[in-house]
């Protein structure tokens, strides 16, 4: 077999030493348009997890890479004028030029030809001379855009600015900078790779970049500017360039990874954010994934296919984890407003990979602080006593919360899930028993399913409501179990589903519109839900005095069944939310348009209902921060309309995004929206209920502790384990009270096998 790898990088040399290996008999050629040890930058990071991996493929190239490293535990950030200090992270630093010399002597060891300061001119003709090429020429990728209607490549080039500097400095942890003058904050990412060498990346946002002038500026004037503004931390040092030039970083990514013959590799195929490190890694493991398929498959196309399809999945979600790290990299901004502790805790769980079990792990005495700053604040916030003495604070997930008069025992949700099991809105034993254990499972809140103002507002024939006051009876009867027999507090749902209505039930069709027995349906505009929808009615002012008088009436009936939280529906597409997305507003009157003209009707609604809801209860609002969607809600859109739902009186705000639009492409993943519910309420200064993918006790207190969010909703882990919160207590040795009638399960070890 003969392989062309396109790139002299480490993905490139990584790949075509392996491929050697693997089998002697493949003619295996390397063909780089630059000189051996050219490189953009200074430095790469290892965790010890990749080194173990790098031991496994080619032990030789191991023992040297290992052999040249510069290791650290410590991560020290520069923030407020104090040095933040966590230990317990394993990684190391090396010289690019040295792994490219590594490599490239490992590759020549085995027999594999190295070609530099050759151009490949015509891309196809080497596809059509060789049994297999790899596309390793980096981010630029010539054969990646020679045959880009194969591979379908999209990239996002990112607001920030950043430069790759390096310096004499030996500095003895990853460390982080964030440094502002006149000019804006910069950032910087250092870490040391030699024994008197660093990497020193400086980052900052456009503004920021061009009030200083360097926008302007070559590579000596970058240096200067930032060793006069690091002076003090430089000791005396200098920072080196390397073609030094300002860059956007571009988030790579590719429909498919290979076409005929042609794999992509590194960051030809993916890009993730030099935050997280990985770019590196991310290559020399493709490299082993790439030769393993090779050497398991028969054939190229198949060895391609498998290799694409095991490897993609797996670079997705570290792409994932380094958009978000990107994502707090670009806001930084947002956080310099925290307490030292909180920030720093922000900043090492920024990506959502690492959690609040796992920094325990590495750095006990980090997290032990971490829990007394979140334990004070949360005494001060619920007048309630935690800390006493020496006593261990509580898992964040376990401090109280307070809104308006209402205190929650702890800060998780049983998040609001329709059971599509109601008579005529009025609901049964069912919902007495869903909502009943979950209250026993140790949730601090339990909010019903979306809960309608009107027969007409139902989603489905079996939706709940309380538009009718007998409606009332079955829900006391629900509450006043909740309050006698838990410690748990019950909210409402009130919705109307507008232009989503008058569907069968989830399980006969989602979305699917009813056959017989439907009713009319109203929206901000006459625009169905799906092509085979109703045609809805766009809302004159009679049927908005209507549907709010629905809202009102429904409020008071809340009021009398005794729950202790209103949450109003304005998110999701339904009808609240139609009148806030543009995708779903096409009015040309005083309630369409810019957002303050949109959000017009919904507030009229707020406001009716927090005027019918006595004063001292609470009430949160659900909104969709996005519509995942062109031409939906902007940013500005999202913090300008949290910012008057605080201004009207929202005490909370429940952060969930899209389901506006059937067309749209929500970014699923873990704790997908988790940094809408940080950015609102950071930006719009507002206490905000987080939901979507929470899947451990970890990510509540990693959530909480870095202020992402006030309360953590969960939705299926409460329908797969009605007792999550009292297993997740329990798992981490903190003792909560169980009914007397099931004390004896205090004393009993649960064992499935």
């Amino acid at each position: 077999m003969r392989i062309t790898c396109v790139g002299g990088g480490p993905a490139g040399l990584y790949f075509a030493l392996l491929a050697k290996q693997a089998d002697p008999r493949r003619e295996v050629v390397v063909v780089e348009r630059n000189r051996p040890d050219d490189t953009f930058g200074f430095g790469v990071v290892f965790s010890d997890a990749t080194l173990d991996g790098l031991a496994d493929a080619d032990r030789p190239s191991y023992d040297a890479i290992r052999s040249s490293l510069a290791h650290w535990d410590e991560l020290h950030a520069h923030f407020g004028g104090r040095v933040l200090v966590s230990r317990g992270h394993g990684f190391s630093g090396l010289s690019r030029r040295k792994l490219l010399a590594i490599l490239g002597d490992r590759a020549r060891e085995l027999g594999v030809v190295l070609r530099f300061e050759e151009e490949v001119t015509d891309p196809a003709e080497a596809v059509a001379e060789s049994d297999l090429v790899v596309a390793a020429d980096g981010v630029n990728s010539q054969i990646r855009e020679r045959f880009a209607d194969r591979f379908g490549p999209r990239i996002d080039v990112r607001p920030n600015r950043f430069v790759w500097l390096g310096t004499t400095f030996p500095f003895d942890a990853f460390t982080f900078y964030f440094e502002e003058n006149r000019h804006g904050l910069f950032r910087v990412h250092a870490y040391r790779y030699e024994p008197e060498r660093s990497t020193f990346i400086v980052e900052c946002r456009e503004e920021t970049f061009r009030r200083a002038g360097l926008d302007r500026a070559g590579e000596d004037e970058t240096i200067a500017y930032f060793e006069e503004l690091f002076a003090e931390k430089l000791q005396g040092h200098r920072l080196l360039k390397n073609r030094s030039v300002w860059r956007s970083f571009p988030t790579v990514h590719n429909e498919r990874w290979s076409a005929g013959n042609v794999v992509l590799l590194g960051d030809a195929a993916h890009t993730a954010h030099f935050s997280i490190g990985s770019g590196t890694k991310l290559a020399l493991e493709d490299a082993i994934a790439l030769v393993d398929s090779l050497q398991r498959h028969r054939g190229v196309p198949e060895a391609l296919a498998a290799y694409e399809a095991e490897r993609k999945p797996k670079v997705l979600a570290l792409q994932r984890a380094a958009q978000v790290s990107l994502l707090w990299f670009e806001n930084t901004e947002r956080y310099m407003a925290l307490d030292p502790v909180e920030f720093m805790f922000s900043l090492l769980t920024r990506s959502l990979r690492v959690t609040h079990e796992g920094l325990k792990a590495r750095d006990p005495a980090f997290v032990r602080e971490i829990d007394a700053h979140v334990a004070r604040k949360a005494e001060a916030q619920a007048g309630a006593r935690l800390l006493a003495g020496d006593a261990t604070p509580p898992p964040p997930m376990f401090t109280p919360f307070r809104l308006r008069s209402l205190v929650l025992e702890n800060r998780v949700v049983v998040s609001p899930m329709c059971q599509y099991s109601a008579e005529d809105g009025q609901i049964d034993d069912w919902h007495l028993v869903h909502l009943g254990s979950r209250a026993l499972g140790g949730a601090g809140l339990v909010i019903t399913e979306m809960t309608d103002v009107s027969a007409e507002a139902r989603i489905t024939p079996g939706c709940a409501g309380l538009y009718r006051i007998d409606h009332v009876e079955g829900w006391r009867r629900v509450v006043d179990f909740v309050h006698a027999r838990s410690r748990a507090k019950i909210g409402v749902q009130l919705a109307h589903a507008g232009r989503k209505g008058a569907t069968k039930l989830l399980w006969e069709g989602m979305d699917v519109p009813l056959e017989r027995g439907a009713w009319p349906l109203l929206s901000a505009s006459a625009i169905p839900y799906l092509a085979e929808s109703q045609v809805p009615k766009a809302m004159d002012r009679g049927d908005m005095d209507q549907v709010t008088s629905d809202f009102v009436q429904a409020a008071r009936r809340a009021d009398e069944a005794g729950f202790d939280l209103i949450e109003l529906h304005c998110a999701h597409g339904y009808l609240l939310a139609s009148f806030i997305s543009p995708l779903t507003n096409r009015r040309d009157d005083a309630y369409g348009g810019p957002i303050e003209n949109r959000m017009r009707y919904p507030l009229e609604v707020f406001d009716a209902v927090r005027a019918a809801w006595p004063a001292e209860k609470p009430m949160s609002v659900r909104i969709s921060a996005t519509d995942w969607a062109p031409g939906g809600l902007t940013t500005d859109d999202l913090i300008a309309l949290s910012t008057m739902l605080r201004e009207h009186g929202a005490d909370i705000i429940h952060v969930s995004a899209g389901q506006t639009d059937p067309s749209s492409k929500p970014e699923h993943g873990r704790l997908f929206q988790t940094p809408l519910s940080e950015l609102v309420r950071l930006e719009a200064s507002v206490p905000t209920i987080t939901v979507g993918n929470i899947q451990s006790y970890a990510d509540v207190n990693s959530i909480v502790a870095a202020g992402r969010a006030d309360l953590c909703a969960l939705a299926r882990a409460h329908l797969y384990d009605p007792y999550w919160t009292r297993h997740a207590a329990a798992e981490q040795g903190f003792d909560i009270d169980w009914p007397p009638q099931y004390r004896s399960v205090e004393r009993y070890t649960l064992r499935m096998r």
